[in-house]
């Protein structure tokens, strides 16, 4: 799940920079193309087979709700490297270096803690109480035989003599997206100490998306007031 970020800022120019750990949301991927295709659908037909103002309403509400819709599925991920943190949120692009990282933290929602004590939500981590609650009861069915056998007789042979009956596969131990933080709280003490990873926050606001999305909300606005 890993790929060079050819736009990462190499902090020692001695060094090879590391690969970047990318994560992503794949149910965010997933509902973000669905909602383009059926948006470009009624959106294209609107402009080909509309009359009157229907076609000019049509592109400005697609010029509006495009970006919006790229920027909250598609747009959102989290790029981790030996060096730093850096958060792809809909419209802002948040660099931590790992000795600005103060603390990751899980509740409701993911996010970083920077050493000012300014947090920053992780859009591309979304937190699942439905996929921790599968996980509890995966560990309680393990704990208690409940896979359908009595405790105690995973290691009986067979009734056909064919060997011993079916281990039951390790239950996981924890959400997928709270191993992601796990993982990414591992780096940032590992790495906090490095000399490569010192540095100032920087932010940066996204102006590619809001630009086309607050233009196309002003279009949308003016087609309306003037109709």
């Amino acid at each position: 799940m890993s790929t060079p970020d050819p736009q990462s800022p190499v902090p020692d120019a001695s060094r090879p920079e590391s690969k970047d750990r990318i994560y992503r949301s794949p149910a965010g991927i997933a509902g973000g193309a669905l909602l383009l295709l059926i948006a470009g659908w009624l959106g294209v037909d609107a402009l080909i087979s509309g009359h009157g103002r229907t076609p000019w309403l049509a592109l400005a509400a697609l010029i509006l709700v495009v970006p919006l819709v790229s920027a909250f599925t598609l747009r959102p991920a989290v790029f981790a490297n030996e060096d730093r943190l850096r958060v792809r949120n809909p419209f802002r692009v948040i660099v931590l270096p790992w000795a600005q990282v103060a603390s990751l933290r899980s509740s409701y929602s993911n996010e970083v803690v920077a050493a000012s004590g300014t947090k920053y939500q992780l859009w591309a981590v979304p937190v699942s109480l439905r996929a921790r609650k599968k996980v509890a009861k995966q560990q309680a069915r393990a704990a208690g035989g409940g896979d359908g056998r009595r405790p105690g007789s995973a290691g009986r042979p067979s009734p056909m003599g064919f060997g011993r009956s079916h281990q039951p596969a390790t239950a996981p131990t924890r959400a997928t997206t709270d191993q992601i933080m796990d993982d990414l709280r591992r780096l940032a003490e590992a790495r906090a100490g490095e000399q490569s990873a010192q540095g100032e926050v920087t932010v940066r606001w996204a102006y590619e998306v809001m630009g086309p999305a607050i233009a196309g909300a002003v279009l949308l606005v003016i087609l309306l007031a003037t109709g």
